[in-house]
């Protein structure tokens, strides 16, 4: 664990060497990592949109035949909650209201109804052995969630806590869907609220990071790892487009 910490620290004292940016500079990234992190945090959860399609849908509002239209709707909703996850990065905080308009502006497409609503069923993950709190219980558990996270956030190292409030976040699974896309956008905003950038889990990694979360419920070492490497591949391309050689 120390040494992924200690790659990322290094790379980030790179980063905060030859910040700030000019505003050319802020847009030209936002937009690379809008198409990075809306394809692969989609992709995640079986989206069959690719990359290059992902862009077109987002930058050209082009529909790509033979694809789903909730594909499509995924896409420009997650871009959308990618804007507001951009905005909730220059705060401080993290608010029960942040996490509904996150899951809002994702979902209201394809569910108006459930969009930013916590759910009224029972849910299960698929290959779980561990159960998902029951409905009742869960406005009394987001709000202790978004209570705790200045403790965390004080204890733990930026990435560790932002790893941490990913993990705590799909336990408790809030919504009837969309709980893994906005999981990481809440793991981005406490990344770039502390001055980090961002995590984008590549889809490779998809085995990986569902056998390091289901694990995390008694020891969450591998999933901050994983977390931490993904942090760490970010910085480096955020350092080879700072330095113009993307």
């Amino acid at each position: 664990m120390k040494d992924i910490l200690s790659k990322v620290g290094e790379a980030q004292a790179k980063i905060n060497e030859i910040r700030p940016f000019d505003s050319g500079m802020n847009r030209q990234i936002k937009e690379y990592f809008r198409i990075g992190l809306t394809y692969s945090s989609n992709a995640l959860e079986g989206n069959s949109l690719t990359i290059s399609e992902t862009k077109v849908v987002i930058e050209d509002g082009l529909t790509i035949a033979g694809k789903p239209l909730k594909d499509h709707y995924e896409a420009t909703g997650h871009s959308d909650a990618f804007d507001h996850m951009y905005a909730l990065a220059t705060g401080k905080t993290i608010t029960e209201e942040d996490v509904k308009k996150l899951h809002s502006l994702f979902y209201h497409r394809i569910n108006e109804k459930d969009a930013g609503v916590y759910r009224s069923v029972q849910a299960i993950i698929t290959g779980s052995q561990y159960p998902l709190p029951k409905p009742d219980t869960l406005p009394g558990m987001m709000e202790k969630f978004v209570k705790d996270l200045p403790d965390s956030k004080k204890k733990n190292h930026p990435v560790v806590y932002a790893a941490k409030l990913h993990k705590e976040f799909v336990f408790i699974h809030p919504f009837v869907d969309g709980n893994g896309r906005v999981a990481r956008l809440l793991m981005n905003v406490a990344l770039m609220q502390t001055g980090y950038i961002i995590a984008i889990i590549p889809p490779l990694k998809r085995a990986e990071y569902i056998s390091a979360l289901e694990k995390a419920h008694k020891d969450d070492t591998d999933f901050i790892k994983l977390i931490a490497s993904c942090v760490h591949e970010t910085q480096k391309d955020f350092l080879r487009m700072a330095n113009g050689k993307s």
